[in-house]
């Protein structure tokens, strides 16, 4: 039987709007049935007079729901919340204190941490400090089994929240916000995370928590900060959601990814990635991947970890508007353990499954990466062939392998396909020409196909069980490559100074071919 929903509420800055944050749950809730939380972030209390908040502290009025708060985020509101490890502030409504984890019965994980960012030696009661963080981070992420946190709280924004995201508005995430949530958000991996303080409400688009095609999937976490409570714009200050505890929920389920994530905002890689050095936590180690990134239409090239290559040319002038193409929504990678080392992989930024469900524009990004990197192959005498398989993967990813033609034909590699095919008795069609894998694969159909230089595709439709390393194994046969040796990716490992090499050489081989630089 299904787990069913814990029913919640999060609200942004009450500032001592009480009544107003009350009467609206207590309309919410006949409307829309009863809640089992309201969790709030932000500034509770505010500089009105207190005479609002005594009919709740004596019980003269008494909140409709179970209510959770955060700590002060200045001097003038302290005096409220004398206990550090949290306390009843009235009937109803909970001090949660100023760090720690709250888990519900139900077995609902709830990470808090109060107040505002402060670097000093001596931290005001107000404020959070960088052993907060790691305490925090220790404290949950020391255990090998640990995935996550269902809920994250802080009152300032994390800063660079906006990275790779939907527009954040007026608020600008690379100078507001703090370094160390950013920091604690990327340990704890939350699956919603709430904060307030900037007056607007701003529901990021949900980022990933893996790296892609390095790390197994994880759970996307949506970011949601909150307006003010009574606001006169009337933006929104009060958020329903509905949730599952993550230990509840079927693994394959809660690491589903929604059709808009982005990447993490927090790491080093993609657009204005280098700001990833400032924030203060440990870096996540990853296979070297030098890519193209086509947002960076000034020319600089940059590996994954955000830094600019040091034999990166100085940028160039931008076009002018009516000439700049909209690039950014692809990027092209050096396969790790590649057949060759000149063996790449071009990905989608945001997340698709397969070929067949990309959006019209990336579809042209992906052609034009197709073309140039033929037209690269072809001057240094080789072939190449790309093949996909959309089967027990969770995020697309193109496989570009080079053929010298001094090895073989581009005839002699559809062959090796072809009959390696018959011998595992995989029917392996040939796609007619001008024809579109679209018109052949539905969304969310299983898949195999080749893409050779002529255009040629074959397509096997997986119906149940599929060999994963089938394309490797053909171009690593005796028939065409000659490396059996090289079949499996992960007999095939190199070193990181050698990944860094290998990077480095193909980068600059490729720069007179790389169309998203300027002319």
């Amino acid at each position: 039987m299904a787990q069913k929903p814990l029913r919640l509420l999060a609200c942004g800055d009450v500032e001592g709007k009480f009544d107003v944050l009350f009467n609206r749950v207590r309309a919410i809730q006949k409307k829309s049935g009863n809640f089992d939380l309201l969790l709030c972030v932000g500034n509770f209390f505010g500089t009105t007079p207190d005479a609002e908040w005594e009919e709740y502290k004596t019980g003269i009025k008494k909140a409709p729901i179970q209510t959770y708060v955060l700590g002060a985020n200045n001097q003038e509101t302290v005096k409220y919340f004398q206990d550090v490890d949290g306390c009843e502030l009235a009937e109803n409504i909970t001090y949660l204190g100023r760090k720690g984890i709250f888990t519900g019965s139900s077995g609902l994980q709830i990470v808090y941490l109060s107040g505002t960012e402060s670097l000093n030696e001596l931290v005001p009661g107000y404020s959070f400090s960088p052993k907060d963080v790691s305490s925090l981070r220790t404290m949950l992420c020391s255990t090998s089994q640990f995935k996550g946190v269902d809920i994250l709280l802080t009152s300032p924004w994390p800063k660079y929240v906006g990275n790779f995201g939907n527009s954040s508005g007026e608020v600008d995430t690379k100078k507001s916000g703090s370094a160390l949530i950013s920091s604690l958000a990327t340990g704890l991996k939350p699956r919603y995370h709430f904060a307030s303080l900037e007056k607007t409400y701003y529901e990021r688009l949900p980022y990933r928590n893996h790296i892609v095609l390095q790390e197994n999937a994880q759970h996307a976490t949506r970011f949601i900060a909150l307006a003010n409570v009574g606001n006169p714009e009337k933006k929104k200050y009060l958020y329903a959601f509905s949730i599952v505890p993550m230990k509840l929920m079927d693994a394959a389920e809660l690491v589903k990814q929604p059709p808009d994530v982005t990447e993490n905002p927090y790491r080093k890689s993609g657009k204005e990635a280098s700001v990833g050095k400032q924030i203060p936590a440990p870096e996540e180690e990853s296979a070297c991947q030098y890519f193209f990134d086509l947002n960076e239409k000034q020319g600089r090239k940059r590996s994954s970890s955000g830094r600019e290559s040091k034999s990166s040319p100085h940028p160039k002038q931008p076009r002018k508007p009516h000439e700049e193409a909209d690039f950014g929504r692809c990027y092209l990678a050096l396969a790790k353990g590649g057949l060759s080392d000149d063996h790449v992989l071009i990905l989608p930024i945001g997340h698709y499954q397969s070929v067949v469900e990309l959006s019209a524009e990336v579809v042209e990004e992906v052609e034009k990466y197709k073309a140039t990197l033929r037209r690269f192959f072809k001057s240094r005498g080789k072939c190449c062939v790309l093949f996909e398989r959309n089967f027990k993967s969770h995020h697309l990813q193109l496989q570009v392998v080079p053929v010298p033609l001094s090895r073989c034909t581009t005839d002699d590699i559809k062959d090796a396909f072809i009959t390696q095919a018959q011998e595992q008795q995989i029917e392996l069609l040939e796609i007619p020409e001008h024809s579109d894998i679209k018109q052949i694969a539905q969304p969310g159909a299983a898949y195999f196909y080749v893409e050779l230089d002529t255009g040629e595709k074959l397509f096997h439709r997986i119906k149940k069980n599929f060999p994963l390393q089938f394309g490797r194994e053909v171009l690593a046969s005796e028939a065409i490559l000659n490396i059996p040796d090289k079949s499996d990716w992960r007999q095939c490992q190199s070193s990181k100074e050698e990944e860094e090499t290998l990077a480095h050489r193909f980068r600059k081989d490729f720069e007179p071919f790389d169309f998203t630089l300027d002319d």
